[in-house]
């Protein structure tokens, strides 16, 4: 998906820095403005929010313009949205910004379901429009570098992972929790994106999964804020383990909870023929990870080889820039959150059917990153 000339860019056909408007200025947006300034590919333009209080504040925080939605949308200045919308608001502020003529790239899931999701994504290949979703994260140093070791043999061929996130629950520390409970929420829906994205980065498209899932009776209440007291109605699922099966063959067990009070789980482990690979933490850019080989008989650390170093929120859009310009793929896309978005619908299927649940769309292994 997307051109391979720069007028691919819609507004900025001259060559310009990719102008970016953002729809949602919640708490994620400051991320991306600590970021997406350090590149000069990109720059930031405009903002919009249902709060219009709250995007005038930003805009005269940031230098940047605040506008309705509607106007931003619209605004032929703006050549891709940035979408910080909340889930459930993703896939109509995607479609209504590709009839723009925009590109679009947002926060994760990409919408809440598969069925919404692809008509999203043939509207941008019918635009000839291009859609990037997070989590970029899997362009930093960390998941990258672990890449590196894996595809340069380090630990022979890959045969098993084993990936196991957990917290007691985000009522202990956001101050506006209840969407975190809501569809498009849940462990696997908001954390589950870092890892999965993370195992189709090292392993390529999973073609079945299998699962159970299940949701406590335990009563949650705010914790923190304005907030707190308040009851959490809980209207998903909040322990979620799958077995995931790759194309290339290797197999992945995953664990997605909010009800783990305290564990000694590995987070994120790679199993080879020939040793184990600790995957650094994909809910972050630049953690360091450790390799594992009987040679060795340590563990020893890996060395940034390759990826964003110092990465934040926002490179996935600075390579979509850069892959505007230089007529290729770029790797946080539509067609890797589509794929991600599916594996965790099936999952939930999985386990409430207890069935084996094939996975109907593929993705090409996105391209590694060189160290930069």
């Amino acid at each position: 998906m997307g051109g391979t000339l720069n007028a691919d860019r819609g507004g900025s056909a001259t060559g310009g820095p990719l102008r970016i408007g953002i729809v949602g200025v919640g708490n994620i947006s400051a991320q991306y403005f600590a970021e997406l300034p350090r590149h000069a590919g990109v720059q930031i333009v405009a903002v919009a929010d249902v709060d219009q209080g709250r995007a005038d504040a930003v805009a005269t925080e940031r230098g940047v313009r605040s506008l309705t939605v509607d106007a931003l949308l619209a605004d032929p200045g703006v050549d891709l949205v940035l979408n910080l919308t909340i889930p459930a608001a993703h896939a109509e502020i995607a479609r209504r910004a590709l009839e723009a003529g925009k590109h679009v790239y947002g926060e994760k899931p990409l919408a809440l379901t598969p069925e919404q999701a692809q008509p999203v994504l043939q509207l941008a290949r019918d635009r000839g429009r291009r859609v990037g979703c997070a989590p970029d994260t899997v362009l930093g140093t960390g998941v990258q570098s672990a890449r590196r070791a894996l595809d340069d043999g380090r630990v022979g061929s890959p045969v098993a992972a084993s990936v196991h996130w957990s917290a007691p629950g985000h009522e202990l520390w956001h101050p506006s929790p209840a969407f975190y409970y809501q569809p498009g929420g849940g462990p696997l829906f908001d954390m589950g994106p870092y890892y999965l994205t993370s195992l189709v980065t090292l392993f390529g498209p999973v073609t079945r999964v299998s699962g159970t899932v299940r949701r406590s009776n335990r009563q949650r209440t705010v914790a923190t804020g304005a907030l707190a007291g308040e009851p959490v109605p809980v209207d998903v699922d909040t322990h979620i383990t799958a077995l995931l099966e790759h194309a290339s063959g290797v197999t992945a067990t995953v664990t997605m909870s909010f009800e783990v009070w305290a564990t000694r789980a590995p987070l994120f482990e790679v199993y080879g023929t020939e040793g184990t690979i600790a995957v650094p933490d994909p809910n972050h850019f630049s953690q360091t990870g450790e390799v594992w080989t009987p040679e060795s008989r340590q563990w020893m650390p890996l060395v940034d080889a390759a990826g964003f170093r110092d990465g934040g929120r926002g490179i996935g859009i600075v390579d979509l820039a850069e892959a505007i310009d230089e007529g290729r793929p770029h790797r946080a896309s539509g067609e890797l959150a589509f794929h991600v978005l599916e594996v965790m619908d099936a999952i939930l299927r999985a386990g409430a059917e207890h069935a084996v649940v094939d996975i109907a769309s593929t993705v090409e292994r996105p391209d590694a990153v060189a160290l930069r």
